[in-house]
């Protein structure tokens, strides 16, 4: 059975999400920028360093999820596609279907209809390259941060 939405509704859907997706990812980086800058903040304990950048990560990509919730909510509002299986319109229930989609979880109790089907394999796409692009920073960090405690401790026994 063809899709009854119409094509131009689908364009419009593609775009908002490419630019969402440009946005977004202009904002990860950045962020990530940032918090480069702040781990580097010298006197500072390696450890909480990867303290605040574990709980800054976590904090990004609650965001990246509401920007995503509100797109989701935006589009309903001007009815480019519906979430069906929202049991209201409260903003809570686009942040869970949202967080569902950014994590690919894909539990299923909430699926979408007409256009958003586009806004959310860009999310899980994106949301995907996101949690890899956070963990490769992550470990980079705690790489530096072993080997700058590996340094430490060889110097340590040379002195000795």
């Amino acid at each position: 059975m063809p899709d009854p939405t119409p094509i131009s509704d689908l364009w419009i859907t593609t775009v908002l999400s490419i630019s969402l997706i440009l946005a977004t990812v202009l904002f990860h980086y950045e962020a990530l920028r940032i918090y480069t800058r702040m781990l580097e903040v010298p006197g500072r304990n390696p450890r909480v360093r990867i303290l605040y950048l574990v709980f800054g990560l976590f904090i990004l990509h609650i965001v990246e999820i509401v920007i995503f919730a509100g797109a989701f909510y935006g589009l309903h509002v001007i009815g480019l596609g519906e979430l069906q299986g929202i049991e209201s319109s409260q903003f809570f229930s686009y942040f869970y279907f949202s967080a569902v989609a950014y994590t690919t979880l894909g539990f299923g109790d909430i699926i979408p209809l007409g256009p958003a089907k586009i806004l959310t394999a860009m999310e899980a796409l994106i949301g995907l390259g996101f949690i890899t692009w956070s963990a490769s920073f992550t470990f980079l960090e705690m790489q530096r941060y072993w080997r700058d405690d590996q340094d430490d401790s060889t110097s340590g026994q040379k002195e000795n």
